[in-house]
């Protein structure tokens, strides 16, 4: 594992001229095979009109496209001057692994996780300094995500576009009830470096998608479910930024596999909110209340299926089939988590 100013492939270095005083904030960029993506988002950072000191921190999670030398070609021909840039490495892949190889790599107080199909807005870095100063409480905050999409997203993509880090909650800041599911996108979330210390786990239970693999998705709301047991998150809309859909992550067989993959991931996901001795009633629960959701679902589908032959309208689509995904995986979540926990030896959450 490895960190340094900016290295290219072969490990050399390069100093940059800028002043020795520590960034109060760190925006980190973790990237897998992310050479093609990565200079909309440099170009993006470069343009920042901020008022605080930062530096950004690029995370390479064992990529095989010479990001590397991506980097130390932005550091000597179009970075700023002023913002430090360091490049790491992080051999174990899984985006959990690489935000815990930030958290190492990284003293400032305040760590800001922008994705590489991200675009902020050029006050991304202001809003998030203005906000930790607001809310010196905070443990961590989100970011208001808008969709650019490659192809227009299939009929009733809204209800299931914030699983795909499209997140509009409004204009006004507000704080995370500490009991439910939602939580901020990990794409944009800013996490206080005390708060990430005090309360998530050195060893993640879940590994983050890892080179395309879907199967260990969920860290993102693994790591804020720990923060907010012992301090508050927020929503931000002061902080914007864009999020780059492809047109094959919009393709039927990628979301499908997609809400498959978040329902299967569930289980580990929920067990966080509750206490041990709590567990087994809370399975018996969610099961209930998971097979009456999708079977009542099903229920409405199916009318509104034969309706649509009368009508002429079709109705059951993609997002409906991710929607019973969701569910059928949520079903399955608790089975399919002990066996792969067996299997593999990942602690139990």
């Amino acid at each position: 594992m490895t960190c340094s100013s900016a290295s290219s492939a072969f490990g050399e270095t390069v100093t940059k001229a800028v002043p020795d005083l520590s960034p109060e904030l760190s925006v980190v960029v973790c990237t897998y095979n992310g050479r093609l993506r990565l200079p909309g988002l440099i170009a993006a950072l470069r343009s920042q009109q901020t008022h605080c000191r930062w530096e950004l921190v690029i995370v390479d999670n064992n990529s095989s496209d010479h990001t590397a030398s991506l980097i130390y070609e932005l550091d000597e021909l179009s970075w700023r001057t002023d913002v430090p840039l360091r490049y790491c490495f992080e051999p174990q892949q899984g985006l959990a692994f690489a935000r815990r190889r930030a958290i190492l790599a990284t003293q400032s107080p305040l760590i800001g996780f922008l994705d590489d199909d991200t675009l902020p807005d050029s006050h991304w870095v202001n809003a998030v300094f203005q906000f930790a100063q607001q809310h010196p409480e905070s443990g961590a905050y989100g970011s208001s995500i808008t969709g650019l999409y490659e192809v227009s997203p299939p009929p009733g993509f809204e209800r299931i576009a914030c699983c795909l880090a499209i997140i509009n909650r409004g204009e006004q800041p507000f704080q995370y009830a500490p009991n439910r599911g939602v939580l901020p996108a990990g794409a944009g979330m800013v996490i206080r470096r005390e708060a990430w210390l005090e309360q998530v786990p050195i060893v993640p239970a879940l590994a983050g998608v890892k080179a395309g693999n879907l199967s260990a998705k969920g860290e993102d709301v693994e790591t804020l479910s720990y923060i907010r047991k012992a301090w508050p998150i927020w929503h931000n809309p002061a902080m914007k930024l864009s999020h780059i859909i492809p047109k094959e992550r919009l393709e039927k067989a990628y979301l499908k596999d997609f809400f498959w993959q978040i329902g299967l991931s569930r289980y580990p996901l929920r067990r966080l909110r509750y206490q041990r001795w709590q567990w087994p009633l809370f399975v018996g629960l969610f099961f209930i209340s998971d097979f009456s959701k999708g079977l009542w679902y099903l229920i409405t589908l199916s009318w509104s299926a034969a309706r649509s032959k009368e009508t002429m309208k079709v109705t059951y689509g993609t997002v409906e089939n991710c929607e019973l995904l969701l569910y059928l995986g949520s079903l399955l979540s608790p089975f399919l988590h002990h066996r792969r926990a067996a299997m593999s030896g990942l602690p139990l959450l």
